[in-house]
């Protein structure tokens, strides 16, 4: 995902930052000897080049945003739960970078201030990130962008107030003569998908008692049922479809899972009816059943 957002970054930044015209002018690693060695002798047309430098330098999670909200699915007759992701917050320090060298004619440093400052112009403007108004609608770069991230805005602070505190530390840890440039310092929150957890199998069968406290031999028992109605051909969940205990008069409507449950159903045999449009089929149920997927159907529509 990280990946993701640097290449986001990337292409906002040479899209509208006037002396950035090509990817060699923005890269990611760390702004050090090898870093300043490759600006030297960058070049774009064949002129010298300026340079961006966005590093990423910490990871820390965003607890304020931390959720125990939690999805549930169902594959194959087998339920799963997801906690909700957690969010990350990227810090980065951007730096601007000329191969010219001082001169009395020529002071680089301007060109670094011009650059750094339309970097932070465009940083700001775009505040906070979001890939669907950065790429064009159905363009493949969009498409790439994981779609957990498409069209969200990802919390974007630049500049923030109080600073980057770890100034000095930062640059004396690049190289032995390494010398202090002014950063860009941005943090870019982005969620962390978590991994489902298989909870276990579907409950298909559930047994209701009741039986009155002051009447012994008053206890009478129900069970409520649930199944799945798929396609025979592709085996993919049917939602709507009319599912109903003949015997009993109980109907009820597949979900958007394809789910259904019946309720309230004395200990016996039944017909269990599926209807899609003109299309119906009966078969045998017992209830309960000892089964695995007993109450689920196959059906052509």
């Amino acid at each position: 995902m990280i990946h993701f957002l640097d290449t986001l970054l990337r292409d906002l930044l040479l899209s509208q930052v006037t002396q950035l015209s090509d990817e060699s002018q923005i890269r990611f690693q760390p702004p050090d000897d090898d870093w300043r060695t490759y600006v030297s002798t960058l070049t774009v047309g064949g002129l010298p080049a300026n340079a961006l430098n966005i590093y990423l330098f910490d990871l820390r999670e965003n607890r304020r945003l931390r959720s125990n909200a939690r999805t549930r699915s169902v594959d194959n007759g087998t339920v799963s739960e997801q906690t909700a992701p957690n969010r990350i917050d990227c810090h980065f320090v951007i730096s601007a970078w000329s191969p010219a060298s001082l001169t009395p004619a020529t002071e680089p440093t301007l060109d670094e201030h011009a650059l750094l400052y339309e970097t932070l112009a465009v940083l700001m403007q775009h505040a906070p990130l979001n890939a669907s108004r950065i790429y064009a609608p159905a363009s493949p770069q969009l498409a790439a962008v994981p779609e957990l991230i498409r069209t969200a805005d990802l919390p974007t602070d630049v500049a923030p107030a109080d600073g980057f505190g770890k100034l000095s530390e930062f640059w004396g840890g690049m190289d032995v003569e390494a010398r202090w440039k002014p950063v860009i310092y941005v943090v870019v929150t982005l969620p962390v998908l978590l991994l489902p957890e298989i909870v276990g199998p579907l409950v298909i069968t559930k047994q209701i008692r009741l039986e009155a406290i002051d009447l012994p031999g008053t206890q009478q028992i129900w069970f409520q049922i649930a199944g799945t109605v798929r396609d025979a051909n592709t085996l993919t969940a049917i939602s709507g479809a009319d599912v109903s205990l003949v015997e009993l008069v109980l109907e009820t409507v597949t979900d958007e899972n394809g789910r259904f449950t019946l309720t309230m159903i004395p200990t016996g045999n039944y017909t269990l009816r599926t209807t899609i449009g003109a299309t119906t089929v009966d078969q045998a149920v017992t209830v309960p059943t000892a089964v695995m997927n007993g109450y689920d159907v196959t059906i052509v529509p």
